[in-house]
């Protein structure tokens, strides 16, 4: 499992990058969420490394 953090705004970000946090669930600054550690979650969070903070959480 990830825990992605939003640790930016996404305020002057291209709208790509908006609707990538959009799906991931990230709509306010500090807001975790938890996400299976699947490739297509791996590719939305590498388009976003600079607005998110990732976390490997070990699932049970």
């Amino acid at each position: 499992m990830l825990k992605i953090r939003l640790k930016r705004s996404y305020i002057g970000n291209p709208e790509k990058l908006r609707r990538v946090l959009r799906s991931l669930g990230l709509r306010k600054i500090g807001q975790t969420v938890v996400k299976p550690d699947v490739p297509s979650i791996r590719g939305m969070v590498n388009k976003v490394p600079h607005l998110v903070e990732v976390e490997e959480v070990r699932g049970e």
